[in-house]
C-alpha cells in the first residue's frame, strides 16, 4: 500500500485551497495525514479560525479511524448517539464527526491517507478536500 506523499499532500492543500478561493468561502485549514495517521502537510490560511487545525485534524483522523468520511461517521453518530458517546471516549475526543474528513485511495483503492477540510461548512469543506484528492492524481473516498 503507498503512503500519501508530501508532494500529493502539498498538491492536495494547493488545490483544496484554489477550489475554496473559486467557490468564494472563508480561510480554510487543510490538514493531510497519511494511512497511520501522521501529520505530512498543513496549511491555514492568513485570519482562519485558532482552533481549526484541530478540527480539520479530527475530521481527517477519524475518518481513518473508523475507517470511512466523516460524513459517515456523522450520518451514524446522529441515528446512533450512544455510539458517538463511545467514539469521543475511545477516542479522548478526537475525532470531529461531520463533513469535510475524506479518505484518500491510491490506485490500488487502498487508503492512503486523509484530508480534513475545516473554515466554511461542511458540505463546502467536503467539496474542497474532494477538488484536491483529485489534484493529486488519488481518489476521493466520501
Amino acid at each position: 500500500m503507498a503512503k500519501v506523499t508530501l508532494e500529493q499532500a502539498n498538491t492536495i492543500i494547493s488545490a483544496g485551497q484554489a477550489k475554496g478561493r473559486e467557490m468564494g468561502i472563508g480561510p480554510l485549514t487543510i490538514v493531510v495525514l497519511d494511512d497511520g495517521g501522521h501529520l505530512v502537510s498543513m496549511q491555514r490560511e492568513d485570519k482562519s479560525g485558532i482552533l481549526r487545525f484541530e478540527i480539520a485534524f479530527g475530521k481527517a483522523w477519524g475518518g481513518l479511524a473508523i475507517g470511512r468520511s466523516s460524513r459517515a461517521n456523522e450520518a451514524d453518530i446522529l441515528t446512533r448517539e450512544h455510539f458517538g458517546v463511545a467514539l469521543a471516549a475511545a477516542s479522548n475526543g478526537r475525532i470531529i464527526p461531520v463533513a469535510g474528513g475524506v479518505l484518500i485511495l491510491d490506485d490500488e483503492g487502498l487508503v492512503a491517507g486523509a484530508v480534513g477540510v475545516t473554515g466554511d461548512s461542511s458540505d463546502n469543506d467536503e467539496a474542497c478536500a474532494v477538488a484536491g484528492i483529485g489534484a493529486a492524481g488519488l481518489s476521493p473516498k466520501v
